[in-house]
């Protein structure tokens, strides 16, 4: 003879899996009828002209943006932060989907190149684009190129090719605003 509990622990058992399937069925349809692309490019690029012009009137320093890069170049990230050195980010994918960033700021060079490469080490090598030389530092994660002018220190930096970065350091230009 089954108890009063044990029907009460079968029923609630039951009616714990009706509800899944219902659960199950609703999110079936809901799937199957609203509209979703795979194919769809999940990062979507930033406008960055806005933070870029605030950040030229205020900088103590050329800040740089790209002009001219390539199809497929989305910029991601963007930021400028007076009070931390007045420092000037500027994040991308490239074409191939490997970051790239472009980082400037007056803050100390030894402090500020480990920090934003991920602790990338200077080679000791140099490379020359758009007639600018530019220190090469490689790391586990971020390779760099880094240069030192105008009152800042600039860092293209990511997890994108050594040509890649020179790309984006040779696209390179300043507007003051």
């Amino acid at each position: 003879m089954v108890g009063v509990a044990g029907m009460r622990g079968r029923q609630t058992v039951r009616g714990m899996f009706q509800s899944l399937g219902v659960i199950l069925v609703a999110a079936g349809v809901m799937y199957l009828f609203i509209p979703h692309d795979e194919n769809a490019d999940p990062v979507k690029a930033k406008d960055y002209r806005v933070e870029l012009v605030t950040a030229q009137r205020v900088a103590p320093y050329p800040v740089l943006a790209p002009e001219g890069l390539g199809e497929g170049w989305k910029a991601t990230v963007v930021s400028y932060k007076r009070e931390q050195s007045d420092a000037w980010q500027l994040g991308f994918l490239d074409p191939d989907t490997q970051y790239v960033a472009l980082h400037q700021s007056t803050a100390e060079p030894e402090k500020f190149v480990p920090k934003v490469t991920q602790q990338a080490k200077d080679t000791g090598k140099t490379q020359t684009v758009a007639g600018q030389v530019w220190q090469r530092w490689e790391g586990e994660k971020y390779d760099a190129l880094v240069r030192t002018d105008g009152g800042a220190t600039t860092v293209v930096t990511g997890t994108a090719s050594f040509e890649r970065l020179a790309e984006m350091a040779g696209a390179l230009q300043s507007k003051k605003a």
